[in-house]
Parts: structure tokens; sequence; C-alpha cells
């Protein structure tokens, strides 16, 4: 077929139409929506007294939910190494990296100098960022007084060991406990905060149900208010603070309430979401 000068015009017409339409299309709203930054979280597991079975799938867990989410990149440590602000150079990844630190069921005293101690607490403190602590995070740092200060205490015996802890639900509009019942049960091992835990200094979002407690013949019991927070927030500077003794059991690793619990404090930690911080009394199996 011939084409003449008009036909070939028309064409070349269409043909750059087309190719206009093309890139705006790229350049405007129908262009695919690129992913958010995925936010950056080190796990750090150092154990210098006792070490907790469930360490490894507290850590697999985090990472898990980062990757399959996108919402997160799990860094997973077993060393202090990372908890500096001092370049390395390479591929070192220091506390500026970092938007959470998580302590999964860390012990004893960690191998942190006093300038890592320092950037820590500014890492939190004046930079705003996170930190999570699982179970056995009150355990250690003994000899670190602004640690304790800004988890809000420390260890204090296990008065019940692992047992079905009668828990209630004191947050359930906080973005980490609201999928939980107002009262329920759990098969895990429930810490005693230590004597300088107060209610005035947290917002308690889990405790134990003090009338379902066995106290008799019971020397580990130290606390004469017999209140047991199971997990708490604060803030402490500008950065947000969540701690939970839940998680010391394998098993416990494998239920969707404990992992969505740490799941949705991460989020909560890394500003994602909002929930509150303030303190407040006392509640018992019949407050709602």
């Amino acid at each position: 077929m011939k084409l003449n000068r008009n036909t070939v015009f028309a064409c070349a017409a269409a043909f750059l139409a087309c190719g206009i339409l093309y890139t705006a299309r790229l350049n405007g709203q129908a262009r695919p929506a690129s992913p958010p930054p995925m936010a950056h979280v080190l796990v750090v597991s150092q154990t210098k007294g006792f070490e907790h079975d469930s360490v490894p799938d507290a850590m697999a867990n985090i990472w898990k939910m980062g990757h399959d989410t996108k919402i997160w990149e799990a860094t997973l440590r077993t060393d202090t190494e990372n908890i500096t602000k001092t370049k390395k150079g390479g591929n070192f990844k220091d506390l500026s990296y970092f938007d959470v630190l998580v302590f999964a069921s860390t012990t004893g005293e960690l191998d942190l100098t006093d300038d890592q101690k320092r950037d820590m607490m500014s890492f939190i403190k004046e930079d705003g960022k996170g930190f999570v602590g699982i179970h056995a995070a009150l355990d250690t740092n003994y000899k670190w007084p602004e640690y304790g200060e800004m988890i809000g205490a420390w260890f204090d015996q296990h008065p019940w060991f692992t047992f079905n802890a009668p828990i209630i639900n004191e947050a359930p509009e906080f973005p980490a406990t609201m999928h939980f019942p107002h009262a329920f049960t759990k098969r895990d091992e429930i810490y005693q905060p230590s004597k300088d835990f107060s209610r005035d200094k947290v917002n308690v979002l889990l405790s134990l149900d003090a009338s379902k407690l066995d106290y008799s013949n019971n020397p580990r019991i130290h606390r004469t208010d017999h209140d047991f927070a199971v997990a708490w927030c604060k803030m402490y500077g500008k950065g947000r603070v969540f701690y939970s003794t839940l998680g010391h059991t394998k098993e416990s690793w494998d239920d969707p309430d404990i992992t969505k619990m740490y799941f949705e404090a991460i989020k909560w930690a890394l500003h994602m979401s909002e929930g509150p911080t303030t303190p407040h009394a006392k509640m018992t199996a019949g407050t709602q």
C-alpha cells in the first residue's frame, strides 16, 4: 500500500502523542509508587549470665516480622559492637544507622564501655530512637544505674517460675496490647520488678491478677503491694521504651498473641503508631 504524505504525518503525530502520554504517565500519578524506605532494627542478645533457650526464637521472629512486612530490616548480634556512635568505616553499622534497639533476653553485665553507654542513652534520650526489652532485658546491667532508669526496673526473682499466669490487660487502647482480652492466661515466666519499680514512672499495660496468685510459703515474693507488671511503656527523653517479661519459653514465640505484641511494640517504638505513656493507678480484674 502506498502512503501519501498526509497519512505519514498523521501516523507520526499519533506516535508522538503516544510517547508524550507514556512519558506523562511515568512522571505523573500513573507511575507505580515506590515502597517507603525500610526502618533498621538492631537486635542484641549478649548473655553474661543465664542463657535462655528462647533467644534464637525471639531473634528469628523479629527478623521475620520485618522481612515479611518490609517494615524493617533487622541486624542480629550476640555482641555489643554496634552499640556505638563511633564511625569505623567499611560496612560497619553504628547507632546512626538504626531506629530501634532491641535487647532480646540479655543477661549480666554487657560488654559496654563508658562511651558506648553514653551513646546508647543518647540514641534513645536525645535522638528520639526506640528501645524494646524482651524478658531478661530486665536481668542485665545492674551496675549501670541509668539503664535501670531507662527501662523502668530490674529483675527481682520470678516467684512462680513458669506457670499459667493470670493476666489483666490494663491498656486495651495501646497498639501492642489492644488485641488481648481484658483477662487471659499465658504460660510463661513472669519476672518480679525490683523494689524501685514505680507505676508513677511507667504506663503499665499488662499485669498479673493479684487475686489469683498463690502467696503461700513463697520467700521469693518481695513486693508487699502485690503489683507485678507484665508489660509497660514509657518515654525516656524523646525516645520510646517498651518492656515485657513475656517470651521466656520457646513455645511463647509460636504464640501469635506474643509475636503480635512485640511486632506492634517495635512499630510503636518506630513512631509508626501512637499509644499513651501516661501512668495510671493499678487496675483489678473487675476494673474495665
